[in-house]
């Protein structure tokens, strides 16, 4: 399976991806209706959280990121993804952190992002790891998780759901600090 990127530095460059149903990359009509949402991310600190193929936080970059640090437990996917962070020549501007997401989230000291990526396994959201990544959101930064696309957004502790937007069997949950 091939990726392509959307838009901005490497917008029509195709990443790899595992030929395995390891990861479940996001369709690349919600990633692009995701970043038309998120509109300008230049200079903005990116975690790719369950980061699969890397192709959230991949799109962040090309479209002006900052810097992205992407989680991943897999190891093909890491594979995968540190190939794809060759490919592009962004090693300086991306951190791939081989473990998992709750793991990463009791060692990651002091960390702090504008922008937080999350899409874990649709089978395994993993709720309570997705609420522990509140606390790296910088105060007026947002989160945004993949989830299945029938429910309601999911609760998590700590922010506030500012947007719901489902895409047939996903759906995208927007989330911001409770002030």
């Amino acid at each position: 399976m091939r990726i392509r990127l959307i838009a901005g530095e490497f917008g029509g460059r195709f990443l790899d991806a595992p030929d395995t149903s390891r990861t479940h990359p996001m369709g690349e009509r919600m990633r692009s209706a995701l970043f038309n949402m998120l509109g300008d991310v230049s200079n903005l600190k990116v975690l790719d959280a369950f980061a699969g193929t890397g192709a959230l936080g991949l799109e962040a970059l090309s479209r002006g990121a900052a810097h992205t640090t992407f989680v991943e437990r897999d190891r093909i996917a890491q594979k995968v993804i540190t190939k794809n962070i060759e490919s592009l020549r962004v090693a300086d501007r991306a951190t791939l952190v081989k473990a998992p997401v709750a793991s990463w989230t009791e060692t990651a000291g002091e960390l702090s992002y504008d922008l937080i990526l999350v899409d874990p396994p649709y089978h395994d959201l993993q709720l309570s790891t997705v609420s522990r990544l509140v606390d790296y959101l910088q105060p007026k930064g947002l989160m945004i998780l993949s989830h299945p696309g029938r429910e309601s957004a999911p609760t998590v502790n700590g922010v506030v759901v500012v947007d719901n937007r489902s895409y047939g069997d996903a759906a995208l949950a927007f989330y911001r600090l409770v002030e």
